[in-house]
């Protein structure tokens, strides 16, 4: 959905409500746990958080509040949506003067405590978003060398026209998405020391 203002919140909770119920926009619901699907564009990215488990909890808290979306020109509505599968929310974004709603949905939820430590979910593209596909967002903690990670893994297609005529621009602000969202996660943990 594209508009000329932001969106009122009345707005917003009608637009997730009316994705609830709809079904992913793209087959390989669940493909970030393998293997990525051939056919679509695949980005993966990642940056060292730190060292140790204040640092894994702090960023796990960050990913769980949706902070890796606080960019300014981006984020999650409505606000405070719990991350738990199924979990229906809008991407809000603004380029270019033009404000965007975009419908995903959890698809899953990581939380695996071993030597590899993780803590994560993907969502998927409903009907109504400009792309189709997957992203996943993962806190590791590997104990054997103490480092802390944040990574990106996604793979998607332009679903609306627009996006379509416009892919290499999209392909621009996918890129600055991820860039600025693993430095907004680094930002947010160095604050905090």
């Amino acid at each position: 959905m594209f508009l000329t203002r932001p969106p009122s919140e009345k707005l917003v909770r009608e637009f997730v409500s009316s994705q609830q119920p709809l079904p992913f926009s793209y087959a390989e619901v669940g493909a970030t746990q393998g293997a990525l699907p051939a056919g679509y564009t695949h980005d993966h990215n990642r940056i060292q958080l730190g060292k140790g488990r204040s640092v894994f909890r702090r960023a796990v808290a960050a990913i769980r509040d949706w902070k890796q979306f606080e960019l300014g020109w981006v984020r999650i509505v409505p606000e405070g949506v719990p991350v738990r599968a199924g979990a229906t929310v809008a991407i809000l974004a603004r380029t270019f003067g033009i404000w965007s709603l975009s419908a995903s949905r959890v698809v899953y939820v990581l939380n695996e405590d071993d030597t590899l430590t993780r803590f994560g979910f993907a969502y998927g593209t409903l009907p109504d978003h400009v792309e189709k596909g997957e992203e996943r967002f993962v806190i590791e903690w590997n104990q054997e060398d103490d480092l802390v990670w944040y990574e990106i893994t996604a793979f998607s297609k332009p679903r609306h026209p627009l996006v379509r005529l416009g892919f290499p621009l999209a392909r621009i602000l996918q890129k600055r998405f991820a860039k600025e969202s693993l430095a907004v996660m680094a930002g947010n943990l160095r604050s905090k020391n």
